[in-house]
């Protein structure tokens, strides 16, 4: 359960999360010292996680193809998702980003704990 102070004090974080993959491992390491766990950070760092990482990886794919609609939908895509989950942390909201997010959640459960 995510309760009031924990949002507040984690939002610093889950904002750093979504920045780039280097602000996902700085709000790791910030979230995780002593004083300073939050499971609203956790939580955000685990979604902006999993899409960078599929972001690299499905891009690396996407790259081989040679075509601007292929590549500027891949981008599209992940732009609309990288908002979402960013505007969200913003908003003091713990909700997933659409199709993959339950799925980082999953995956990345151990992150953060």
């Amino acid at each position: 359960m995510i309760t009031e102070q924990d949002i507040e004090k984690g939002r610093k974080n889950a904002i750093i999360s979504y920045l780039t993959i280097i602000g996902v491992i700085i709000a790791y390491y910030l979230n995780n010292e002593e004083n300073n766990k939050s499971s609203f950070a956790a939580f955000h760092i685990r979604q902006s996680l999993g899409l960078w990482l599929t972001f690299y990886a499905l891009g690396y794919i996407i790259g081989s193809f040679d075509s601007w609609l292929v590549t500027s939908s891949f981008y599209l895509f992940f732009a609309v998702l990288f908002i979402y989950g960013f505007t969200n942390a913003l908003n003091r909201k713990a909700q997933t980003v659409p199709l993959v997010g339950e799925l980082y959640q999953k995956l990345f459960a151990n992150l953060g704990k």
